[in-house]
């Protein structure tokens, strides 16, 4: 599925709808640039999912937990330097715990994701314009 917005807006509506898509235990793998929409279409997700709480990125923190009736566990890989570290988080805990698992800066630990993740690539296509492509998971 490949997904052309316009606007943060647009990003945030589109993560939405795929958000309702989700189920229980899936992982989302995301790949782009600083800058990309990567958590504006988090938020959108997590609208999807049910979740009324404000997302916001889990740099400093490395995962930050909104509950709902599907959890979001909403995860920043940009400072670790290998898997290893997200293993020492509990990453194994978090796939048991039945939420929807959003993984930014997948390519700082792609080894510790499982193969049934879909896959999200948003492009800057311009100042405002973005170009998000979701594939996998069965259902994309």
């Amino acid at each position: 599925m490949v997904i052309e917005t316009a606007s943060e807006a647009q990003t945030v509506l589109a993560g939405a709808e795929v958000g309702k898509q989700l189920l229980p235990g899936d992982v989302l793998a995301f790949y782009g640039d600083l800058g990309a929409g990567k958590t504006a279409f988090i938020r959108g997700v997590a609208r999807g999912l049910g979740i009324a709480a404000r997302v916001s990125s889990p740099t400093f923190t490395i995962v930050n937990e909104y509950p709902g009736p599907t959890p979001l566990f909403h995860f920043d890989m940009y400072r670790l330097g290998s898997s290893d570290e997200l293993f020492e988080i509990g990453w194994e805990d978090y796939l048991a715990r039945g939420g929807v698992c959003c993984v930014e800066w997948t390519e700082n630990v792609a080894d510790a994701m499982p193969a049934e993740a879909v896959t999200v690539t948003m492009e800057k296509t311009g100042d405002t314009t973005r170009r998000i492509t979701v594939t996998g998971g069965g259902r994309f």
